[in-house]
């Protein structure tokens, strides 16, 4: 009668654990859209950028590179292998260039190409002076006077030593 009333329990533990159905979900073969608030991959609206240079400044996992090839142009180089979906870049945008996407699966073959965006932003000079205009909020604090040039390496996505710095180095023989 015992073992009976054991082995009665017993089906009625697996009855409980398989009413409910499903518990996980089907993940690869139907994905699911993330919830509200959820942070993914940057995006930039090179239209909306001013190119201040303050997504840099803030980066925690320096990521964001910003290469200034003439007076007018400056290069903003996101390498998105080394994101941490932080959100502090769309935090600190004065126009609110960047905007964290849903977009969160980012397996490659190539990482060092597909993960690596550049945006070529025009950054209006005056017409009279030639210098580029001013952003007008507190992230004027942040920028470095002159022009800027981040050394980029596509293949470890880390600064590179500066070829002066290799040279300054190099014994002379």
């Amino acid at each position: 009668m015992r073992l009976l009333r054991t082995l009665w329990s017993k089906v009625q533990e697996a009855v409980i654990a398989l009413r409910p159905g499903r518990v996980t979900l089907p993940y690869p073969f139907a994905p699911r859209e993330p919830e509200e608030g959820f942070r993914g991959l940057p995006k930039v609206d090179v239209n909306r950028c001013i190119g201040c240079g303050g997504c840099a400044n803030v980066c925690p996992a320096r990521c964001i590179r910003i290469v200034d090839v003439d007076q007018a142009t400056r290069v903003l180089c996101f390498l998105h292998e080394r994101c941490t979906f932080c959100g502090r870049c769309a935090e600190v945008c004065p126009v609110n260039a960047i905007e964290m996407s849903k977009e969160f699966e980012l397996s490659t073959d190539d990482p060092h190409d597909d993960l690596v965006a550049e945006y070529h932003i025009f950054m209006g000079p005056c017409e009279r002076c030639g210098r580029c205009f001013e952003t007008t909020s507190a992230l004027d604090k942040l920028q470095q006077t002159g022009m800027r040039h981040d050394p980029i390496d596509r293949k470890c996505a880390v600064t590179c030593v500066v070829e002066d710095e290799v040279a300054e180095k190099e014994p002379v023989s």
